[in-house]
């Protein structure tokens, strides 16, 4: 293999040489010369890893997971001080949700959060609802509908079914109500949603959730979205956490086999993972499980992404680190910043585990069919007069150069079993991680940004709802319409920027 000049600890087999000595040198363009410019955010060790709580399940129905969830404030404790943050049934993050591909998702929900003036955009802080984000449901009647808006003391009764799910991946739970679905993530609403699935070889692995989240606090209380700014870089915090804690440890033996299933829960920092002296094999993304486990260095999370991997530890005993390696994502925004999310520490006796050849044999990628229409979107962002702000400023966030409101919006409609092709164009000066609901799609190609992000995903058989936009740069991939008709959305899932305007109404007839 033609090796660029570089020397690679070792080079995926699913990869050819020359888009890996791409992939590499663009990595390394990112990273600051010398590392003098780096930022350095690496609290001690805390205390022993535990995963988020699992929510029991009420029903004894066979194929029926039923259960309640309240969105209240609560008391969190955040390195040794409490914190008032709005939480699932108290906890942060929420409770994880455990169910199985073909079940029926009963969830009563009740909204207690208290009105609380309104926010700089002028919406109403205290109105909620209940997103599955990642999940191929409904999206009319009691399953995922963001139009429903709960006002506080108000309930609803969620049905999701799961029968034309796929299963086998991870998604997770938030807020949708737009103009308030930022600062309700921020303050903590989010919790996992898993979908089993049915790999005996997976089942083998001990098994944890890492929700990774980030919190700037401005006393007891997450700091506001107080300025135009915050909407549009989006909230980074400069506390970061997996589960909740800081810098947790997580205990393995030499040579075990470890499944970690990551979501990115946070606003708007992405986290380009690495462990030190480790490979990341990855098995499943947004939809679902791999074909094979997929070796790779690092990993590209942006919000709303997902992400299945396999760990093996190394032979040699010690602790080893979890990183968020730099990464710019636009205009300057924590492009040196270097980041402990988690301790690995290998210890005692050695349990010899493999990793398997195959994970799902029937995972493929689709064709592209012959005459599938082509959909453009353009993502736009700007700044103009109109008085949003104080001073007469505004931002504007469009899809199509229309800016999303309660009376206008850009729509696409969509016929139930026909294939498009979406081609999104980021104009922008920061990447944007586009999400849509209901239909999960494969990428075709990736224009700019990460090139081995774009090399695994434009090679895998993965199905994906969330995927990175570089600035200045374009995705293409292909659109299934299955299933459900209805409307839903599409839009950015750096939250501040949906909430200021960059979403788009989706209808499927």
């Amino acid at each position: 293999m033609k090796d660029c000049g570089l020397s690679l600890a070792f080079v995926p087999a699913w990869l050819s040489g020359a888009a890996w000595c791409q992939a590499v040198q663009a990595d390394m363009m990112e990273r600051p010369p010398g590392g003098g410019t780096t930022s350095v955010i690496a609290p001690p060790p805390g205390a022993a890893f535990r995963d988020p709580t699992v929510l029991p399940n009420q029903s004894a129905t066979a194929g029926v997971f039923e259960a309640s969830l309240e969105a209240r404030p609560a008391p969190i404790g955040i390195n040794g001080s409490a914190v008032e943050l709005m939480t699932y049934n108290g906890e942060y993050p929420g409770p994880t949700i455990k169910v199985k591909k073909g079940d029926l998702l009963k969830v009563h929900f009740t909204n207690a959060l208290p009105y609380d003036g309104n926010t700089l955009l002028g919406h109403r802080r205290g109105v909620t609802n209940l997103h599955p984000h990642g999940l191929h449901v409904s999206p009319s009647g009691a399953s995922d509908k963001v139009a429903v808006s709960l006002q506080p003391g108000e309930t609803f009764d969620y049905e999701f079914d799961l029968s034309r799910h796929a299963g086998g991946n991870l998604n997770f739970y938030h807020p949708h109500v737009h103009g308030l679905t930022a600062e309700q993530l921020w303050a903590g609403l989010a919790g996992a949603l898993e979908v089993a699935d049915d790999v005996p070889e997976l089942a083998a692995y001990e098994t944890h959730i890492l929700m990774l989240k980030d919190i700037r606090l401005a006393g007891s209380k997450p700091a506001p979205l107080a300025e135009l700014s915050d909407y549009r870089s989006g909230m980074e915090g400069d506390t970061v956490m997996v589960n909740g804690q800081i810098n947790p440890v997580l205990s393995l033996r030499p040579r075990q086999v470890q499944r970690w299933r990551i979501v990115n829960a946070s606003n708007a920092r992405f986290y380009k993972l690495a462990l030190e002296r480790h490979v990341l094999r990855v098995i499943g993304t947004d939809g679902g499980l791999l074909d094979q486990a997929y070796p790779m260095d690092s990993l590209l999370l942006a919000p709303g992404e997902r992400a299945d991997v396999l760990v093996k530890a190394s032979a040699i005993r010690g602790s080893y680190t979890l990183l968020a390696q730099p990464y710019d994502r636009g205009a300057g925004i924590a492009r040196n910043e270097r980041v402990s999310l988690l301790t690995a520490k290998v210890q005692g006796k050695p349990l010899k585990q493999r990793i398997p050849v195959s994970i799902d044999p029937a995972a493929a990628r689709l064709a592209v069919p012959a005459g599938a229409p082509v959909r453009r979107l353009v993502l736009g962002m700007g700044m103009m007069g109109g008085g949003m702000m104080g001073d007469g400023s505004s931002l504007e966030a469009t899809i199509n150069g229309i800016s999303y409101s309660e009376t206008e919006a850009y729509t696409a409609d969509s016929s139930v079993g026909s294939y498009e092709v979406w081609e999104i164009s980021n104009m922008s000066m920061m990447d944007h991680p586009f999400h849509q609901h209901v239909n999960p799609a494969q990428v075709i190609s990736i224009q700019g940004g990460d090139a081995n992000y774009a090399a695994f995903y434009t090679h895998a058989p993965a199905w994906k709802d969330t995927v990175v936009v570089p600035k200045h740069g374009t995705v293409r991939m292909l659109v299934p319409i299955r299933d459900f008709s209805g409307t839903t959305v599409f839009h950015c899932h750096i939250l501040e920027h949906e909430d200021a305007g960059m979403m788009g109404v989706w209808n499927i007839h």
